[in-house]
Order: structure tokens, then C-alpha cells, then sequence
């Protein structure tokens, strides 16, 4: 008995589908090994990714040690720095009192109480500490506010040009207790020029004249009030309790003791100014 012979159509069905189951499972393990793989991918970053934190931390923080250490090494440095200006500047001051005062009370100009004058330097015990700290105070300023305004002094910033400065400073003390003219009003302008004199000579810039003017007005009002208070006084007086000519006294001393604080803190690196 002859078989019937299949039909076209139904072998072709059949060959497409199984083509079809063919791709479809070559299809799931393709997708089954990337997934696998993407698995692996992921599971390595995130077992890695904590040690990299970690790696990163360390480093952070080892950075932010040396600056901090850095930065404490150089405050500490400045510090150091200050206070060894301060008593060179307070030392400065102290000996200056000492023998400009003296020439003052020699030639009878100040006055002091008889029970107040020490026998070994014939001045008030207080003199020296007092004019020891403001020299401390002037010399430190002077460098402050030439960094504030981001105008750094170089004009003749030398020791030779400093002890010149002292030179002249004594000469103009000496000369106010020296040279004799018909009155106090000659010799406070000859003064006031020779004050002029020194500031143009061996500083000229604006901060040295503005703080010159502003500690010769301050402490001439101490002085007033000093004298009031019957502290100590000055002979022949003529411009309320004081000589006329003080004032000048302390404009030229402010810009010789700022010139003496400039020079000692070159070895500081100058801050840079920002508006």
C-alpha cells in the first residue's frame, strides 16, 4: 500500500520552527552569559569600591595633616619672630628714655619730683617701661599697616640708614635742650623742620607721616594730662602745660622707631594686599 508523500507547506512549517527553537535558545544563553557577566562586573566594583574610599580617605586626610602641620610650624614660627621684635623694640625704647630723659632733666627743661627720681639713672622708675612699651607698640605697627595698605617700604631699608636715623633723632632732642633762641615759637618751627627733615630724608611714604602725626598728637594729650595731674612738669611752658616744641619730639621719635620695627621684620615675607 503506497504512503501518502507529506505536503510542501508542512515541511516548511516544521523547518521554520524549529529554526525558530534553535535561535530562541541560542537567544536565552546569550542573555544568560551576559547577565552572568554583568553579575561579576558588579559584584567586583562594589567589593573594590570600599577599599578605593578608603585608599582616597587616607590620602585626604594625610594631605590635610601636613598642611595643617605646615601651617601650625609657620604660625608658630611668626610668633616667635614677634616676640623677639618686641623686646628688641621694648629694650630700644627703655635705653633711648633713659638718655634723652636724662639730657632733658640736666638741662632743667622736665621736672620730676624729688622722691620719684632713682639715684642710678636720675629719672622716675617709670619712665623706661612706659616709653619701652610704646616703642614696642610703634615699631610693630608700622610694618602692620604697611602690609594692610600693600605698600611695603623699601625705601632705604638698611641698618646703616636706620642708625643714621637714630643719629639725628638724638641730635634733634639735643638741640631742643640745647639751642637757646628768643622764644619757644622759633625753636618749635626749627624742630618742626628738622622733624620734616628726618621723615623725608630716611622714610617718605604716606604711612610714616600719617602715623608720625597721629602718635606726636597722641602722646602729646598724655603728656598734657600727665602734667596736669602734677606727675612731673615742664619749665617755662607755653603751650598749655607743655613746650610748644614737643610734638615735634614725638613725630621724629615715631618715624625712628618705626624705621627700627621695619628693618627688623624683613625677614618676614610681605602679605599680599587684596581690595
Amino acid at each position: 500500500m503506497v504512503k501518502p508523500m507529506p505536503r510542501l507547506e508542512n515541511c516548511t512549517w516544521s523547518c521554520s520552527c524549529a529554526a525558530r527553537g534553535r535561535h530562541k535558545n541560542q537567544l536565552g544563553k546569550t542573555a544568560v552569559g551576559l547577565a552572568a557577566k554583568v553579575g561579576e562586573m558588579l559584584s567586583s566594583s562594589v567589593s573594590s569600591s570600599p577599599l578605593t574610599l578608603v585608599d582616597h580617605g587616607t590620602r585626604t586626610s594625610s594631605a590635610s595633616s601636613l598642611r595643617s602641620s605646615s601651617s601650625s610650624t609657620s604660625s608658630l614660627n611668626l610668633n616667635q619672630h614677634l616676640v623677639q621684635r618686641s623686646l628688641v623694640l621694648f629694650a630700644v625704647g627703655a635705653f633711648m628714655a633713659l638718655v634723652l630723659n636724662l639730657l632733658q632733666i640736666q638741662r632743667n627743661v622736665t621736672l620730676f619730683p624729688d622722691e620719684v627720681i632713682a639715684t642710678i639713672f636720675s629719672s622716675a622708675w617709670w619712665v623706661p617701661p612706659c616709653c619701652g612699651t610704646a616703642a614696642a607698640v610703634v615699631g610693630l605697627l608700622y610694618p602692620c599697616i604697611d602690609s594692610h595698605l600693600g605698600e611695603p617700604h623699601k625705601f632705604k631699608r638698611e641698618w646703616a640708614s636706620v642708625m643714621r636715623c637714630i643719629a639725628v633723632f638724638v641730635g634733634i632732642n639735643h638741640a631742643s635742650a640745647k639751642l637757646d633762641f628768643a622764644n619757644n615759637i622759633q625753636l618749635s618751627l626749627t624742630l618742626a623742620a628738622l622733624s620734616l627733615g628726618l621723615w623725608w630724608t630716611f622714610d617718605r611714604s604716606r604711612s610714616g607721616l600719617g602715623l608720625g602725626i597721629t602718635i606726636a598728637f597722641v602722646a602729646t594729650l598724655i603728656t598734657q594730662f600727665l602734667v596736669y595731674n602734677g606727675v612731673y612738669q615742664y619749665t617755662s611752658p607755653d603751650f598749655l602745660y607743655i613746650r610748644s616744641w614737643l610734638p615735634c619730639i614725638f613725630f621724629s621719635g615715631g618715624v625712628t622707631v618705626g624705621n627700627i620695627g621695619r628693618q627688623l621684620a624683613m625677614g618676614i615675607p610681605e602679605k599680599p594686599h587684596t581690595d
